[in-house]
């Protein structure tokens, strides 16, 4: 029960310091709910006027029990101020209303005052006279009237047939005639519709129910009062009020789905090992509460929280210090850090120190609130059922380790990544991406259950905040693709080549990969990776100065190039014939240097027979490739650019996969 604690240690550090910007916490014994209808009042309990609620003000605090908070069909409480029409409307029956699902005795139902109707009076009242509170006189006044109904007709609020009864059904015209219809949900009609109340007193601002702290200190204190069962809450090992219902609404508010549940008694939720619900778990109803509420108040925040269709990551401080993004890119945690200096000596910067300086300014940053004495969650919340809800991964961390984790994660796992012309940064990936690289961007994109990436997200999870080994499936998958450019649409390549590479240099940090060419690195897969790089571009550039938009050879044969190196490079060698002669006529000089480096690698590099060996590569080629062909790009630019070439053409009218990086 450790969650519990956390997250009502949450509730009571971060209660009223909310960021402006974030949802306030709900307090205790109160939910929320979607109003369609706002009835205004004055002092007297007099109808003033009717609105109906845009998608935007909809959400409402209202006051709830532990019935009400959790009812459903089967036991439709009613909820002790705001609820459907059925509820609080007296007249509702007379207008055609149908009260009968879910009530006892519905045939003794007297029309002038429905059951609904009478239980939501009766609680009103008990509550009014505990407190004598104004507002609660006004509405009681209001709703004895019995005349709900007739006054939201008469400022065509409802729509009524011309016997003054519900409409039921209504074509397409006449629903955009009636803003009520817009409100409710599809499957609704305007008789379900939610009511809340506003009291209007002069000289008092805050008239709604749902902005009076007066009214909801009122109902907590009359709530915790009520009689309820006394029992040692398994969380805090006091003496306290028991919840029997805990709360639900987690996700967002139509999720009926709870992490903590003992209604089951046909079923399995504790029969089998225990006689009674209690006997299994008892927490207090304030505990439950605060927890609840202060989980569903981090689920809103969005940067504090990862969705995934019905699956939810969230991580948070107790203390409600922030701390950065856990399932985000580098470039989304680096957000706003300012880049080095440009300047004469900028190219020369390497990539991964440029990187390294910007992440841990940023951590640094962190580390100045979060520390030893910080304690850092994380859980993975999904629902297997609609109404059963599993924390699927849990960790507590202190902040230094949290920092230290995300650290070593975005500088292990860091590599040029290039998604698209507008978004270039150097860092690590986020797991969404590895997994649409891994699998594919149709097949997670068309998965609607997200099965597949939900799946991956989890599996990443542990090797991030935990240091466990990347999954070598997901790590080969990746490669796969990598080496099958053709297979996709070149910006989705680009991307999935720079994440192979972050892939294969964070699972293999003895051999210190750097993100600049590495000269001095004479590993056969090395080596064979900047060959194909050298001869990629030698075809490019002479595709690109006869005007013909294709594919090279090293990009067809990508993929037997990665099985078998030697003799596909044989095979690549000789289609390069044609293309050296057209280069010797229009580019001698660019020529001359890439059959110097090409000679340079072949003869001077390789050890012994690694040249003649046809076994697989590994992904280390990878980061050869992209390295070398970063250098044979850059060199070009800088010689086009002293002659008055335009470079920058070739990249958009070659069709060849590689050379468009």
């Amino acid at each position: 029960m450790s969650w519990v604690q956390r997250l009502y240690e949450t509730y009571k550090q971060c209660a009223g310091r909310e960021a402006a910007t974030c949802n306030l916490l709900s307090p205790v014994a109160h939910t929320t709910v979607e109003a369609h209808i706002e009835i205004v009042l004055d002092e007297m309990g007099n109808f003033s006027r009717a609105r109906v609620l845009g998608k935007a003000d909809s959400t409402t605090l209202i006051p709830c029990t532990e019935d009400s908070a959790g009812r459903s069909g089967k036991k439709p409480a009613n909820h002790p101020l705001c609820d459907k029409l059925q509820y609080v409307a007296g007249d509702y029956v007379a207008h055609g209303g149908d009260v009968t699902s879910g009530f006892v005795n519905t045939s003794k139902i007297v029309p002038e005052e429905p059951e609904p109707f009478r239980k939501y009076k009766v609680d009103l009242s008990a509550w009014h006279e505990s407190s004598l509170h104004p507002v609660l006189t006004a509405i009681l006044k209001y709703i004895d009237k019995k005349q709900v109904v007739s006054d939201l007709v008469k400022q065509c609020i409802l729509p009524t047939d011309g016997s003054g009864k519900f409409v039921k059904a209504a074509s397409k015209e006449e629903k955009e005639k009636w803003p009520i219809w817009k409100a409710i949900s599809n499957n609704s009609l305007p008789e379900d519709a939610v009511v809340r109340w506003r009291v209007e007193t002069p000289g008092k601002n805050a008239s709604g129910t749902w902005e009076d702290i007066s009214l909801i200190e009122s109902w907590i204190q009359y709530y915790l009062l009520s009689p309820a069962r006394q029992d040692i809450c398994l969380v805090n090992g006091n003496q306290v009020r028991l919840a029997s219902i805990h709360p639900a609404k987690l996700r967002h508010g139509g999720d009926k789905a709870k992490l903590i549940s003992s209604n089951d008694t046909s079923g399995y939720t504790f029969r089998g090992r225990f006689e009674e619900a209690d006997q299994a778990c008892t927490v207090g109803f304030d505990i439950t509460q605060k927890a609840h509420n202060a989980l569903r108040w981090l689920l809103s925040d969005q940067k504090r929280t990862f969705r995934n269709g019905e699956q939810a990551i969230v991580a948070w401080e107790t203390a409600g210090h922030e701390i950065p993004a856990l399932l985000r890119s580098s470039d989304e945690i680096i957000d706003g850090e300012d880049e080095l200096p440009e300047g004469p000596d900028a190219d020369c910067q390497d990539a991964g120190l440029f990187f390294a300086q910007r992440l841990k300014r940023k951590i640094a940053g962190y580390q100045s609130t979060l520390g030893d004495a910080s304690r850092i969650i994380v859980m993975v919340l999904d629902a297997a059922t609609p109404g059963r809800m599993a924390i699927a991964y849990y960790r507590e961390l202190t902040g230094s380790e949290f920092l230290t984790r995300l650290d070593a994660w975005h500088t292990n796992f860091a590599w040029a990544q290039r998604y698209s012309k507008e978004r270039n940064f150097v860092g690590a990936p986020a797991p969404r991406d590895i997994a649409e690289a891994a699998f594919g961007h149709n097949v997670v994109g068309q998965d609607k259950s997200r099965k597949l990436l939900k799946a991956t997200v989890e599996r990443l999870l542990p090797c991030i905040i935990d240091g466990v080994s990347l999954p070598s499936d997901l790590l080969q998958c990746t490669f796969n693709r990598a080496c099958h450019p053709q297979s996709m649409p070149n910006w989705e390549w680009r991307k999935v080549l720079g994440i192979a590479c972050a892939l294969y240099k964070g699972t293999h940090p003895k051999e210190n990969y750097q993100m600049s060419l590495e000269t001095e690195r004479i590993t056969r897969d090395y080596l064979y990776g900047r060959l194909l790089a050298v001869a990629d571009r030698l075809e490019g550039l002479a595709l690109y100065v006869a005007g013909e938009t294709r594919d090279t050879n090293a990009a067809k044969l990508l993929p037997r190039f990665a099985v078998h190196p030697y003799s596909t490079w044989l095979q690549l060698e000789i289609a390069l014939n044609p293309y050296q002669s057209r280069l010797r006529a229009k580019r001698p000089s660019v020529l001359i240097e890439l059959e110097k480096l090409m000679r340079h690698i072949m003869h001077d590099l390789f050890e012994g027979d690694d040249f003649r060996n046809d076994s697989k590569l590994s992904g280390e080629f990878l980061l050869a490739y992209h390295c070398q062909n970063k250098v044979l790009w850059d060199s070009w630019k800088k010689e086009d650019d002293a002659t008055g070439n335009d470079s920058s053409a070739e990249t958009e009218t070659t069709s060849s996969t590689f050379n468009k990086q």
